[in-house]
């Protein structure tokens, strides 16, 4: 196919099959034998660490022992009544620093069970057998507003309609699933997964969703406190930091990592897609190792990661960083950005500075020099925006993020939140499940006191 080219940028850099190949599943499901054969290395340990070190507390031994007797589906509920986004998370959940690094085999041979391929194998036999395994209870009456359709509002929603409540999710964007519609590697998530996964937890009946209602536009706090019993605030983190270098909000070529990755998740035809040949990517978290690979896998021919600190100190893991060296992706660390260079409005480069440890503080070395870069992808962090909470005098901040309590209550009566937008939010979609499971289980518990 012909490229299609503006400034240093251009699409269509890749045939179709290439396309289809380099956004094919990173990691091919577990076949029956292998799931079971995996299932079989277990210990199956009565005090097993792999459960501790999840954040959503899933009997891992268990459903492994199940998936090893041949019950593919009882495995899946166990797993889902402690996560009910466990098919999401067994794709995106770094499950070689949580349960997989707890493993005992882990220890003692550095060969973990693979705790995540094995709940992948469990969630997707059930979700293609078309199951629901939880029932509603008997309405209680009570309606709740959930702020933001993301995995912590979603969790909370569908604990919430469990328990017999009537559920109302008002999403900002067009779907709801959040992050893991907009923010996760295409690679990560293919066949439409993370639809798929919102459609089998509105299954259960009892959530109504509004999308295109986003908090202080169509809706805000004050007006769902007086019209609902209770109300979950789930938006995650809206804003994005910024450099602060000339150039940054008008260079052409020059974009923030998580629209581009939103851009890329949402596209019909990734040829329509345009990509630098240099790119350079500002950060290193998970958004900038996305970032850095999906732009590989869309032809991009050198692609830069610029990081200030070394790499032990990068948000992404060992394991993600891995994946982004093996697709060709250059790591450059005790570097930072203090210019963009540019010609005719287009951006051409970057320069950088290398940057040093003293007595454990980062300090500026004054040694800078050039990476050419026709694209630079800022991938610098979120900052929560508060828009919208008028009506929520007395809410309580730490750090810039809503405060919570151990049950996710808010510092205001009647509000309840989690996920990414509370302090101590962990950027993991797992940690947001739980959140929205507990502050559930918290508002059914209020509302019935």
């Amino acid at each position: 196919m012909g490229s299609v080219r503006t400034g240093g940028l251009a699409s269509g850099r890749l045939t179709a099959e290439d396309y289809k190949a380099n956004f094919s599943d990173i990691h091919p499901p577990l076949t029956r034998h292998e799931a079971f054969v995996e299932a079989e290395r277990c210990y199956f340990c009565s005090d097993a660490p792999c459960q501790t070190a999840c954040p959503t507390s899933i009997d891992i031994p268990l459903f492994i022992r199940e998936i090893a007797a041949g019950n593919d589906l009882g495995a899946a509920e166990t797993i889902l009544k402690s996560n009910i986004l466990g098919g999401m998370c067994a794709r995106v959940c770094p499950t070689e620093t949580l349960c997989e690094e707890a493993c005992v085999r882990e220890t003692a041979e550095g060969k973990p069970v693979k705790i995540g391929l094995l709940q992948r194998h469990a969630t997707d036999r059930l979700m293609e057998a078309g199951k629901q395994p939880f029932k509603r209870a008997s309405s209680t009456g009570k309606k709740i507003a959930v702020v933001g359709g993301g995995p912590a509002g979603l969790a909370c929603a569908h604990k919430l309609a469990e328990l017999g409540h009537s559920v109302t999710i008002y999403e900002a964007k067009d779907k709801l699933g959040g992050l893991n519609e907009y923010g996760i590697a295409a690679y990560k998530t293919t066949n439409d997964f993370a639809q798929r996964e919102v459609d089998f937890i509105l299954s259960i009946g009892g959530i109504e969703v509004k999308t295109n209602h986003a908090l202080g536009k169509q809706i805000d706090i004050a007006s769902l406190r007086r019209s609902y019993d209770a109300v979950f605030i789930g938006t995650g983190l809206a804003g994005v930091n910024k450099l602060g270098v000339d150039g940054e909000g008008t260079l052409r070529g020059v974009r923030d990592a998580v629209d581009f990755i939103a851009e890329l998740r949402q596209a019909k035809d990734l040829s329509k897609l345009a990509i630098g040949r240099d790119v350079v990517v500002i950060g290193g978290g998970m958004t900038a190792i996305d970032a850095a690979v999906q732009s590989r896998k869309l032809g991009a021919e050198h692609v830069t990661i610029a990081y200030r600190r070394g790499q032990d100190a990068m948000k992404a893991s060992e394991y993600e960083q891995e994946v982004a060296q093996t697709h060709g992706v250059t790591l450059r660390t005790f570097v930072k950005p203090v210019a963009l260079e540019s010609q005719n409005g287009v951006v051409t480069g970057v320069t950088l500075e290398e940057t040093d440890l003293n007595n454990g503080k980062l300090v500026d070395t004054g040694q800078r020099y050039s990476v050419k870069a026709d694209m630079v992808l800022t991938a610098i962090g979120q900052i929560f925006v508060p828009d919208g909470l008028g009506g929520a005098d007395g809410l309580e901040l730490d750090g810039g993020r809503i405060k919570v309590d151990q049950h996710r209550r808010t510092s205001v009566k009647g509000l309840w939140a989690g996920g990414d937008c509370i302090a101590g939010g962990e950027d993991l979609t797992v940690a947001a499940v739980e959140d929205g499971k507990q502050a559930a289980l918290s508002i059914h518990q209020s509302l019935h006191a």
